[in-house]
């Protein structure tokens, strides 16, 4: 199948159920020239206590990106608060992050990965420490806010950070050990919160994730190596906004960006609101347990490792239609009563997710010739855009219809996903007979 029938040229899959602009300092680091010896690779000094110090500023990251997304019902019944309302309290951090990921992005060209990841870190487990004690929801939701700008400094400095500093055949496994940090601060950040809310209160669950947060910060300061082979650059902001704007004008990379924003969004509103769901009649699960219902992520995990195998056998657009399938066949089967069959619905929905995330995530540095970071840092600006959005019109379509109004809403995403698949091959068998005569001539 030709690149342009997903909007993205030949595809490399890493198993990666976070965002995460991975790709780019591969494809930097393989084409650096000659390698440093004192790079870090495993066995070399140093290299365990950045993997590890990496590690805990993933879980840190995620855990408190996603801190509130299992407490919205408490929220909710605690400030007086609708599921819309609530919803903010996590699209406000996840919308922030997204629109600070290419200015911090920038900043670390400057004044250096480590600093910037220092300092991002420091300031998000500061507010996080804050957010317990929020007044009113106003305030809690401003709290959020500017724990995901700081928190947008972390992806836009690790991986540059690791392309600079590892060996490019052991960088893969140092940015899967990241990687795996965010997966698992985003899945048990959710379930630390679900259980300790159920015993003591949302605020006392925040709590938590701040203490937890202020751990993996202690780690990360004393365990990470200084940069060796950092060479500040210049704040050049036109030379930024030329390169943003030539990835805005490519619609391949549009197309990825769009894809992502549109798996996001049904990801974001279905998980939003879920909590909502089974908390009420005929569920009535106690919060604790619906904390752990976001075990289901470890089936995302998977997904996106196989995702590659689907390529290959399928092509990028059928590993697209077959993600697009099965996240609908879960929405579809999650409006049954059973609570089997809801569990089914999400297992279902999260596969597809993060298998249609692998396949336009992992496309877009390999569309960008040029800027591959700028290029992801913009594909993690739609993704969480998508977040942002399908977190808060989730709520409100779950307010306006129910659990069917919050499917309805992921249904017309996953329409917008097929119709751009389709566009992308319309457009690439065009391109194709426009081609033809050129290359018979040439011939």
């Amino acid at each position: 199948m030709p690149p342009a029938s997903t909007g993205a040229s030949t595809l490399t899959v890493a198993a990666s159920p976070q965002p995460s602009p991975v790709a780019a300092p591969v494809a930097t680091a393989a084409a650096a020239g000659p390698v440093a010896p004192d790079r870090l690779e495993p066995g070399r000094p140093g290299y365990r206590r950045m993997s590890f110090a990496l590690f805990a500023a993933g879980v840190a990251t995620f855990a408190l990106l996603y801190s509130t997304q299992a407490l919205l019902p408490a929220v909710s019944a605690s400030l007086g608060a609708t599921a819309g309302q609530a919803s903010w309290t996590v699209s406000a951090a996840t919308g922030a992050l997204a629109l600070c990921v290419l200015p911090m992005s920038a900043l670390s060209e400057r004044f250096g990965r480590r600093q910037m990841m220092t300092a991002s870190l420091a300031v998000a487990v500061l507010v996080g420490l804050l957010v317990p004690f929020a007044p009113s929801l106003g305030w809690l939701i401003a709290l959020r806010a500017v724990q995901g700008a700081a928190l947008a400094g972390l992806p836009a400095s690790a991986m540059a950070y690791l392309a600079e500093e590892v060996r490019p055949k052991a960088l893969v496994a140092a940015i899967g050990l990241f990687v795996a940090g965010n997966s698992i601060g985003g899945m048990s950040g959710r379930i630390l919160t679900g259980w300790v809310a159920q015993l003591w209160g949302w605020r006392a669950a925040l709590g938590a994730v701040g203490l937890l947060a202020v751990a993996c910060a202690v780690i990360f300061h004393f365990m990470i190596p200084r940069a060796r082979h950092f060479t500040p650059g210049s704040l050049n902001p036109k030379a930024l906004a030329k390169t943003v704007g030539g990835h805005l004008a490519d619609p391949l990379l549009r197309r990825l960006y769009a894809i992502g924003a549109l798996f996001m969004t049904v990801f974001g509103a279905v998980y939003t609101v879920i909590g909502y769901r089974l908390v009420e009649a005929p569920f009535n699960l106690p919060q604790g347990v619906v904390g752990s219902i976001f075990l289901v992520y470890l089936v995302g995990t998977v997904s996106s490792a196989a995702a590659g195998q689907l390529v290959a056998r399928l092509g990028r657009r059928g590993a697209l239609y077959l993600a697009v399938s099965t996240t609908t066949a879960g929405l579809l089967l999650s409006l049954g009563d059973q609570l089997a069959a809801v569990l089914l619905g999400l297992v279902l929905i999260t596969a597809g997710f993060f298998a249609g995330h692998a396949v336009a995530s992992s496309s877009v540095s390999r569309t960008a010739t040029k800027g591959r970071a700028q290029a992801s840092a913009l594909y993690q600006s739609a993704y969480y855009l998508g977040s942002s959005a399908g977190g808060t019109l989730g709520a409100v379509a779950f307010h306006a219809g129910g659990w069917a109004g919050t499917v309805s809403l992921g249904l017309l995403a996953v329409l917008g996903v097929v119709s751009i698949t389709l566009y992308g091959s319309r457009a690439a068998r065009a391109e194709r007979r426009r081609l033809m005569p050129v290359v018979s001539v040439q011939n």
